[in-house]
């Protein structure tokens, strides 16, 4: 029986820890539309805005694979 509950347990954390998955989604999603409406205000901005842009979508990818690398760990290392 406590063997059950902390095995459900686990799957619960990976199921709230794949939450950040998500959110990187909806990161990248607000990161390229902010950069798309600041380009079409400004054309002449946007070509020196663009690294910048890359890295703020590396960070949010980086946040939804390190949730999805908790969440693997909650799944089968506890």
């Amino acid at each position: 029986m406590e063997g059950d509950i902390v095995q459900m347990g686990a799957y619960i954390g990976a199921g709230l820890a794949s939450v950040g998955m998500g959110g990187a989604a909806v990161g990248v999603g607000n990161v390229v539309g902010n950069f798309l409406s600041g380009a079409l205000r400004n054309p002449s901005a946007a070509g020196g805005q663009t690294a910048t842009m890359f890295i703020g979508i590396a960070f949010a990818e980086a946040l939804g694979i390190f949730s999805f690398l908790v969440a693997l760990l909650l799944m089968f290392a506890v």
